[in-house]
């Protein structure tokens, strides 16, 4: 690969993510204090990105392998994005603007892939030579975090504006991306699409019990990505800091990243994933006795230790899959752990999380203390789970 193609790449990846990091983590704020929607609402608006997800895989194999060249998918799907976006930006209830931002994260879910693809098909060595790429994506959404924030649109619709601009931008430059031709091979089926041909590794525990621990943890971190910033607002955090505070998450990313080969090699999958399991538990903790004044630091810890919860649970849970699954399966496994993760455990996440906020909120009030509480216990449960089920085996598991 050179040096133009990695700058092209690069850039591609940087302007992805900061598309995806304009809106997501302050939407809640502007739904919830400007819009006025409750948290069951929000919690649903949150839900669509998961929808996505679970049909993204549908989208990518049917159109971009098969029938058209993946930057020019990637370019229709982002230009598409962008006016679905000022379509969802000139919504103010929520029957209205819960279908525009759900037709709009069909559109943005399945570039995600589409992005990976096409970065893969230009690699010699994926391996080694992926990261370097990807990690300008983590870069673009902390700096979308600290534009919107420094902007001061935490609270305001044009955070959705910018996202739109950024999205027309990456839509017009996937145009001018390296050439990737469709495969004329045999039409894959819907089942192996979404990953449904990789059921047959179920029959492995330690596979079977990463698949149920994916699903249940991402029940608690659907609380996370969706109401942080409105707890932070809530409990008298300036709104305009808060992307800024929350991007302290993805810088810690990064790091952790980069150390996590070695703690796989040194201390092995299971203790990785046992840390990854605690950290959302003892990050909950945290945002649970934290508050704006004497344990403000618990809030930034929690907000910090996200590159060990997502590098240590998420990224091993990825590796793990890749290096057990027979090869002819490893697509289609990886299109599971998706399925499992930001699909299906984020669909009941986002669902759960809103509506135990609703009860929880006396007089227009939530009672943050008692709400966090609700994801620790779930984080604990699933710690539990994962100490009793998990065996790991050194073979690849047969198919």
């Amino acid at each position: 690969m050179g040096l133009k193609t990695r700058l092209q790449l690069s850039t591609m990846m940087f302007l992805q993510y900061f598309i995806w990091g304009t809106w997501y983590v302050t939407l809640n704020t502007y739904l919830g204090e400007t819009l006025g929607f409750t948290a069951t609402q929000i919690g649903l608006c949150y839900g669509t990105f998961a929808i996505s997800a679970m049909i993204s895989p549908f989208f990518v194999g049917l159109i971009a392998d098969k029938y058209f060249a993946t930057e020019k998918v990637l370019g229709f799907m982002h230009i598409l994005g962008a006016a679905l976006l000022i379509l969802a930006s000139r919504a103010t209830t929520f029957q209205f603007f819960y279908p525009a931002l759900l037709l709009y994260t069909l559109t943005y879910a399945p570039t995600m892939a589409l992005t990976n693809s096409l970065s893969f098909h230009q690699m010699d060595n994926p391996g080694k030579q992926f990261p370097g790429v990807r990690v300008l994506g983590t870069i673009g959404w902390i700096v979308a975090n600290n534009v919107i924030g420094w902007l001061g649109y935490t609270l305001t619709v044009e955070q959705l504006y910018v996202g739109a601009a950024a999205s027309l931008m990456l839509g017009l430059y996937s145009f001018t991306l390296p050439h990737v031709s469709p495969k004329k091979e045999k039409k894959a089926s819907f089942r192996e699409l979404i990953g449904l041909d990789a059921l047959s590794l179920f029959k492995n525990r330690a596979f079977a019990t990463i698949m149920i621990a994916s699903v249940l943890i991402f029940i608690p971190v659907s609380f996370y990505f969706g109401f942080t910033a409105s707890f932070m607002s809530d409990i008298g955090i300036d709104p305009d800091i808060i992307p800024n505070r929350i991007s302290m998450g993805q810088m810690a990313e990064i790091l952790f990243i980069l150390i996590l080969p070695f703690f796989i090699t040194r201390f092995g999958v299971k203790r990785v994933l046992f840390i990854g399991i605690t950290a959302w538990m003892i990050r909950f903790l945290l945002f649970a006795n934290g508050n704006a004044e004497g344990g403000v630091w618990m809030i930034y810890t929690a907000i910090i230790l996200h590159g060990i919860c997502y590098d240590f649970f998420v990224v091993t849970g990825q590796i793990f899959v890749d290096e057990k699954a027979p090869d002819h399966l490893k697509s289609s496994a990886q299109g599971l752990i998706t399925f499992a993760t930001y699909g299906l455990g984020m669909l009941i996440g986002t669902w759960f999380a809103g509506t135990t906020i609703d009860r929880l909120t006396i007089g227009g009030a939530a009672d943050w203390d008692k709400i966090w509480y609700v994801p620790t216990v779930i984080a604990a449960v699933v710690l539990v789970i994962f100490i009793f089920l998990f065996r790991e085996k050194k073979k690849t598991i047969a198919s």
